[in-house]
């Protein structure tokens, strides 16, 4: 028997819906970490990526009872730790099969964003035995000693750790978050790292995009958020609003591991805002441009942090791609969630710059914001067209479990998601907020009816995708468009 197996489970069919064939297959991070934070401290550790080896439920629990771990751990992430909730459809039923076909005596802890944010919801509805919440892996660790029958379970020492106990959920605080500096490199040679596909635009340029198929790696620089944007959950996975950062050397490391090692060009940073620190930037990229590495990497970034100084720096290093959080073209909306630092007028020159330093630019915009009407959605997406970013993405606002937003709805009775499959942005089953002024419906009917907007007959558009990266990613672009989502609240 093995100590402990970690389970990345597989439910991109229901959270992706028409869009599957479209998505990235990312490394599990977290799990990876985890994992090898376990293995340094005496523990037999096993990973299963199920979304990876495209596993069903059944044959992810088949794999379970033929390994025989003494604990089982479900890790409820998504592309970001924020999508953590449209991933628990797949955790619970996950969970199930294994109590079903291995037995219900088999423990299963849950671990991820949504299971802290709502730990004791998290056991009522379904048959997971622990939640551990935060980070806390060394939960993780007295809870695999226990179930092999070598140590006492002391959930009030460890913390971070909610159970059942005669009939009862009990909990035991938050834990306490680890410092970086005790945090290992993931194990990545525990996975079959050649399964992992970065997203369709990352590979724009390329000519052949399934040759970056097993190419595709994940780091992280930081840890957590410093900012307050109500409708974000990050904080309720490391308990606080503040950054930890890694050791900019230990960072070029990793990458350079991820290349040398697993032959990775394609990097995605996991950082909520990479570009936050501009001396930490500024070293990290001089450090990594030293390496002379073949990369191609994305980060995330904020329109108020960024320099034209350090725009030069991330090109480079290899950072082809920033994504910008730019939600809405319309100011006063903006202020109500905690975002008054953006102006239209910032966020064009800040824009313009990046493209003129050779970065290209995913945006991304939101719709069904606390204040949106149909007349400032509309604002946002030409808003969006005027911009003419190399790639968009359009979101409906969700009531995350975690964020100011959501507890706030909670308190007041008005939470009506019942299903967390409907947080997923493209099942069929999504379910948006809603607004002030707007229903569920109304905003799902508008994200929808924009994303093709912007595309359809947007002559501007596709003569930048021709120029930057040829005819057959404009070809691939109308050709994804022909697909129109299926969605249950629009009738379909």
């Amino acid at each position: 028997m093995i100590d402990l197996l970690l389970i990345h489970p597989n439910d991109q069919k229901a959270v992706y819906g028409d869009t599957v064939k479209y998505t990235a297959c990312e490394p599990p991070f977290w799990m990876a970490l985890a994992a090898q934070y376990c293995r340094e401290r005496d523990l037999d550790v096993s990973v299963l990526d199920a979304e990876a080896e495209n596993l069903s439920f059944e044959e992810t629990a088949a794999r379970v009872e033929q390994l025989s771990p003494h604990l089982v751990g479900i890790f409820v992430t998504g592309t970001n730790l924020s999508a953590s909730t449209q991933k628990m459809h797949g955790a619970d039923v996950t969970c199930h099969e294994i109590k079903e076909k291995v037995g219900k005596d088999l423990p299963v802890f849950l671990w991820g964003l949504h299971p802290s944010a709502l730990p004791k919801r998290t056991l009522q509805d379904g048959d997971a035995d622990y939640v551990v919440k935060g980070e806390n892996f060394d939960t993780m660790i007295n809870l695999a000693k226990y179930h092999k029958g070598i140590a006492a379970f002391h959930p009030e020492k460890l913390g971070g750790c909610y159970y059942r106990q005669d009939g009862e959920i009990k909990g035991c605080g938050p834990g306490i978050a680890l410092s970086t500096d005790k945090l290992p490199m993931p194990a990545w040679e525990l996975l079959d790292m050649k399964k992992y596909m970065p997203h369709n635009w990352h590979v724009m340029g390329e000519k052949d995009p399934l040759s970056a198929k097993g190419r595709y790696g994940v780091v992280s620089a930081s840890i957590g958020c410093p900012f307050h944007c109500s409708y974000c959950a990050i904080s309720s996975q490391f308990g606080v609003k503040k950054l930890r950062f890694w050791d900019a050397g230990r960072v070029v490391d990793e990458i350079e591991r991820l290349v040398l090692d697993y032959d990775v060009k394609y990097i995605k940073f996991l950082d909520e805002c990479f570009v936050l620190d501009k001396g930490y930037v500024s070293r990290f990229c001089d450090m990594l441009t030293e390496r002379h590495l073949d990369v191609n990497m994305w980060s995330y970034a904020r329109i108020d942090t960024i320099t034209p100084d350090l725009m030069i720096k991330l090109r480079n290093a290899g950072m082809k791609w920033i994504c910008y959080g730019i939600e809405s073209g319309d100011e006063a909306v903006l202020g109500k969630v905690f975002k008054s630092q953006y102006n239209t007028s910032k966020t064009v020159e800040v824009v313009r710059q990046t493209q003129e330093h050779g970065l290209y630019i995913n945006a991304n915009f939101m719709f069904g914001l606390l204040d949106d009407t149909k007349e400032t959605m509309e604002k946002t997406l030409e808003f969006a067209k005027m911009l003419n970013p190399e790639w968009i993405n359009f979101y409906s606002t969700m009531l995350l479990p975690g964020s100011k937003d959501y507890f706030d709805a909670l308190d007041k009775g008005d939470i009506k998601n019942d299903e967390w499959i409907e947080y997923s942005q493209y099942s069929y089953e999504c379910k948006p907020a809603g607004g002030k002024y707007l229903t569920p419906k109304e905003v799902l009917a508008f994200r929808d009816h924009a994303f093709h907007a912007f595309f359809e007959g947007n002559q501007k558009y596709f003569d930048m995708i021709r120029v930057k990266f040829g005819q057959q990613y404009v070809e691939s672009i109308q050709s994804m468009m022909k697909n129109k989502l299926r969605r249950k609240l629009l009738g379909d």
